[in-house]
């Protein structure tokens, strides 16, 4: 019953109550993005979402415009407190998880839960996709989720994928309060923004 109904609900619920401060943080934060380098105030990333449907995410944009794509060694996003390709502002976003903050749109949208895996890239074709990257896409993918609660980006993403499992298996208001509240503390302290041990490749 919560997992088909009432997890909707309170993210439509949610969205609307929070789109004022998402309207006042576009108000705020856009003209420092466009200031910097005059590029577009939002990213529009493809990514895959419920049962393999592709959709757009919107974030707010981090990186310099035309930035290279580059990738940990296991195809995961990079991340690196050293990172040529974030602005300065982007920094800032990134360390307080604000550039996230336009997915309420997505999760109006339906596109996006509040709490779910987090959406991966559409490059692997769906017929490719492992038995545990299907099962994560079984479900709305989140703006925050397991991972992010407790552990952002401090584990491999095999890791991260079983995880998601987990939570697709075990999927609970509880949870889902438990997510919140640790998703709060772990930007609060600034904690695992970055997994130094990746090797990064240029694609």
């Amino acid at each position: 019953m919560y997992s088909l109904f009432v997890k909707r609900f309170l993210d439509i619920f949610i969205s609307i109550i929070i789109m004022p401060f998402i309207v006042i943080s576009v108000i705020v934060i856009a003209p420092f993005i466009f200031i910097e380098d005059r590029g577009p105030i939002f990213f529009n990333a493809e990514r895959r979402g419920i049962k393999g449907k592709n959709f757009r995410m919107i974030k707010f944009r981090s990186m310099f415009v035309n930035a290279p794509d580059i990738r940990n060694s296991d195809n995961s996003t990079y991340n690196s407190n050293n990172d040529f390709r974030v602005t300065k502002t982007g920094k800032i976003l990134r360390k307080t998880s604000l550039d996230e903050i336009p997915q309420f749109i997505n999760v109006l949208k339906g596109d996006m839960s509040l709490i779910g895996p987090r959406p991966n890239m559409t490059s692997k074709p769906l017929n490719k996709l492992s038995d545990i990257e299907k099962k994560r896409i079984t479900i709305r993918p989140g703006i925050t989720g397991y991972n992010q609660a407790y552990y952002r980006n401090s584990i491999s993403q095999d890791e991260k994928y079983k995880n998601d499992c987990y939570y697709v298996d075990n999927i609970s208001f509880t949870l889902d309060v438990k997510i919140i509240f640790n998703t709060i503390l772990s930007v609060v302290k600034a904690k695992n923004i970055n997994n130094p041990s990746e090797k990064k490749v240029t694609k």
